[in-house]
């Protein structure tokens, strides 16, 4: 299609995660300029006080289902706004959260919608990562955090360090290889603790942690042993948090190859002045 005839063009932005408290003054106003605004959101509540912003929202919702592949949800998803797209609409996607995290639908849709010669961005939210760190209390540039879907590390040979956070996404469906269920049982979340027990010691503590959707709710913050996390409610919603298990180990050779630069430089100076 010739786009220079359509004046068609997407936008996904991110709604936060707390509803009304991290919507930015620039995603509030591409919502409300829009002509069709699809909504991804995580709370039925939240879709209906997106419904008050604007005359024509379209659930995303209806588009799962219990047993439906979700990579055949996502492409149905991606084809329901690139229509209005290509219509020549003026198209906002609101995802909860950051749009672009955890959220294939909002990247294949502007991926497309570019390929196809229409203007396409994405613009940032609140995500459950900056929630989890303000609520936990945890400064990632201290010990350093890697960041894992749950399932990966489990299907895919991933290097861990125990001397860093390690924050598990999507526990609540860890090991799912078919993509059509919500959940999956204590049997596989005791095979993610047999992959972590190879690096962390069984009673080591950990946190589950959802961020609150609503501004009358607490964060979820519940502290359980790495044993006892087959047994505890993990949910889709709810993300694990696994603290360091040990100290930074010094690297000595790299430090005496700086200290070796840091003398150089210094004799340098020297020598200029």
């Amino acid at each position: 299609m010739d786009a220079a005839r359509s004046p068609g063009s997407l936008v996904c932005v991110g709604l936060g995660m707390t509803l009304g408290s991290h919507l930015g003054p620039l995603a509030r106003s591409h919502i409300e300029q829009a002509d069709v605004v699809f909504a991804g959101l995580s709370d039925g509540i939240v879709e209906l006080w997106l419904n008050k912003m604007h005359a024509d929202v379209r659930s995303l919702q209806p588009y799962y289902r219990e047993g439906k592949s979700r990579m055949q949800t996502y492409r149905e998803m991606v084809e329901a706004i690139l229509t209005e797209v290509r219509a020549g609409k003026r198209v906002c996607g609101v995802f909860y959260g950051h749009p672009g995290v955890f959220a294939w639908a909002p990247h294949k849709s502007i991926e497309v919608a570019r390929s196809e010669g229409y203007p396409a961005h994405m613009e940032p939210g609140i995500s459950a990562e900056d929630c989890l760190y303000a609520d936990l209390g945890i400064d990632p540039g201290r010990y350093g955090c890697q960041h894992f879907e749950a399932s990966q590390l489990l299907f895919y040979r991933r290097r861990i360090d125990p001397t860093a956070y390690l924050v598990l996404w999507q526990v609540g469906l860890v090991g799912d290889q078919s993509l059509a269920r919500f959940s999956t049982g204590p049997a596989y979340k005791q095979v993610l603790v047999d992959v972590l027990a190879r690096d962390y010691p069984l009673d080591h503590e950990i946190t589950i942690y959802r961020s609150a959707t609503l501004p009358i709710q607490q964060a979820r913050i519940e502290r359980v042993k790495l044993r006892d996390l087959p047994q505890a409610k993990v949910e889709m919603e709810d993300t694990v948090v696994v603290p360091p298990a040990g100290p930074l180990q010094p690297n000595t050779e790299i430090r005496a190859r700086l200290a070796e630069l840091d003398r150089a430089e210094a004799t340098a100076q020297v020598d200029i002045l």
